[in-house]
């Protein structure tokens, strides 16, 4: 990073540390869902589709109506609009992402 100067160094470990947690959790999702622990129930009623149904991994996407997709990145957008922001002076430290939302 020749010539960035702390406000873009902080902003890019900022960066790095959150996708890093998403990254964590996508992986134990994975995880999780390969090794046949799956919601009870319906993923989708119009679709009649089983959470049990949905293979794991990336093949999932796949078995997910349109539908399903555009609200999971609507979701996930929220989250990241809303949820997962650092609040600015409120971290004790680099990646103290707790904003008083859900801690």
């Amino acid at each position: 990073l020749d010539g960035a100067d702390q406000a873009r160094f902080d902003r890019l470990r900022y960066v790095e540390l959150k996708h890093g947690r998403i990254a964590q959790l996508a992986m134990l999702g994975h995880i999780v869902t390969s090794n046949g622990v799956r919601l009870p129930g319906y993923l989708s009623t119009s679709s009649d589709l089983l959470f049990s149904d949905v293979k794991p991994g990336l093949a999932a996407f796949s078995q997910i109506p349109p539908a399903g997709s555009f609200q999971i990145l609507l979701f996930i957008g929220w989250l990241e609009a809303v949820v997962m922001k650092d609040v600015e002076g409120t971290g004790e430290f680099p990646g103290d992402f707790r904003n008083g939302f859900i801690d």
